[in-house]
């Protein structure tokens, strides 16, 4: 476990989640939202082909390289027939220009999680319990307690499904978010730790929401939520997919229908905003190539604390190629820019003062052999246009940030290899 850390370092991080918005999560998200290249699906060669198990629900996908176990079954009685994965990770981090109370290097549990699932049948659900941690790049590092006791809680989703039809779903409970093309836990992305896009965004939201196959090609999702957690119910979230072939096409978009000056760390300001996401991915033999843009506004709003409309514009792309025997080598470029000056009234949205940018690299050479993967961030960060004080190093003053990260893990479930 890493070293204790202080009331500052806490107090760093909480402040610029609150600034830049505590995306979170995405474990679940649901399969129109981000053309993930592979879903996590059961290998039609990994289990026997009389008794293969269910698939795990369809909501539940993977971004990048890595790829997933089936999972095991058992009948649990009168809950049905269950599915069952288990994920543990540890996490290793070294950077230089650290904030104050953020350490230069540290090490922790960064994932002990349990998904239990009944994929199948009229009443159907999903819950996932354990520890977990979100490092971001641009963000004070969070060890797994801190970060479970200040966001999601030790159940972060949990939801039923009912189908309705062979193309009609209902999904109620705590759900991940629809928008953007990362999710929230390290073994879902292309890269350990996400990206300053991804960390505009919302994660988590409670309500009900209702996918619809739409034709061979299209499908589509609609949710009334709580945005950012914030549990007021004011949220509308979209999604549809265009699929055909190895490109997929997804215009994400969302926004609070009311207004709120409640705020947490997993409830920042803009709450009270809205945004539009476009991902294109292609996938096809070892490539996953997935550029996407993203447009956040936050309205001008007085009575929740903003003075001027302050909007965040930007965008990334993924690129992985998978090498045999297990290498891939994923890496990611991102540049987010936003409005407003230090001086007009203008929301600090990316965390490194009103007005200002960010650029960052990431590459994240990755070995998977079956259950057992391991992997290292190789990460850069730049900013421009900076409030002094707002960026790295001991007295914010540093532009740059690098990082490097490891990650060690197994995946646990229905463990047969050819």
């Amino acid at each position: 476990m890493i070293a204790k850390r202080t009331s500052q370092s806490l107090a760093v991080f909480f402040a610029l989640s609150t600034i830049v918005c505590a995306h979170g999560y995405a474990t679940a998200q649901t399969s129109t939202s981000a053309a993930p290249a592979t879903e996590q699906a059961a290998p039609a060669t990994a289990a026997a082909p009389a008794a293969a198990a269910p698939g795990p629900l369809s909501t539940f996908v993977l971004t990048g390289p890595l790829q997933w176990l089936p999972p095991a079954t058992f009948d649990a009685g009168p809950l049905g027939k269950l599915s069952v994965n288990g994920i543990v990770t540890g996490f290793a981090q070294f950077q230089n220009n650290s904030v104050p109370g953020d350490d230069k290097a540290q090490a922790t549990l960064s994932n002990g999680q349990i998904f239990i699932q009944k994929p199948d049948g009229k009443f159907q659900y999903y819950i996932q319990a354990g520890v977990y941690t979100m490092p971001t790049l641009g963000v004070p590092f969070v060890n797994a307690q801190n970060t479970v006791n200040n966001f999601f809680g030790p159940v972060p989703v949990a939801f039923v499904k009912v189908p309705v039809g062979k193309t009609t779903s209902f999904e109620i409970g705590s759900l991940p978010t629809l928008m953007g093309a990362e999710s929230t836990f390290t073994y879902q992305n292309f890269n350990i730790e996400r990206g300053i896009v991804w960390n505009q965004e919302n994660a988590i939201n409670r309500g009900i929401q209702v996918n619809q196959t739409l034709g061979k090609y299209l499908s589509a999702s609609l949710s009334w939520n709580d945005g950012y957690y914030s549990n007021r119910y004011t949220w509308l979230s979209g999604s549809v997919t265009f699929t055909k072939g190895p490109h997929s096409l997804v215009y994400d978009g969302m926004g609070n229908l009311g207004q709120t000056v409640y705020q947490t760390a997993a409830t920042p300001v803009q709450n009270n905003g809205y945004m539009h996401v476009l991902i294109y991915t292609y996938t096809k033999g070892p490539w996953i190539v997935q550029p996407y843009f993203q447009y956040g506004k936050l309205p001008t709003n007085l009575k929740v604390g903003v003075a001027k409309g302050t909007s965040a514009t930007g965008g990334a792309v993924n690129v992985s190629y998978a090498f045999k025997s297990g290498f891939s080598l994923p890496v990611r470029w991102e540049y987010l820019t936003s409005s407003g000056s230090p001086t007009d009234g203008s929301v600090n949205m990316l965390g490194f003062g009103s007005g200002s940018a960010g650029t960052t690299f990431t590459a994240t050479p990755t070995y998977q052999k079956a259950g057992m993967y391991v992997r290292g961030d190789l990460a850069y960060v730049h900013a421009s246009n900076f409030t002094s004080g707002d960026v790295f190093g001991a007295t914010g003053t540093n532009q740059s940030q690098f990082r490097a990260v490891l990650e060690f893990g197994f995946i646990f479930g229905n463990n047969i290899t050819k």
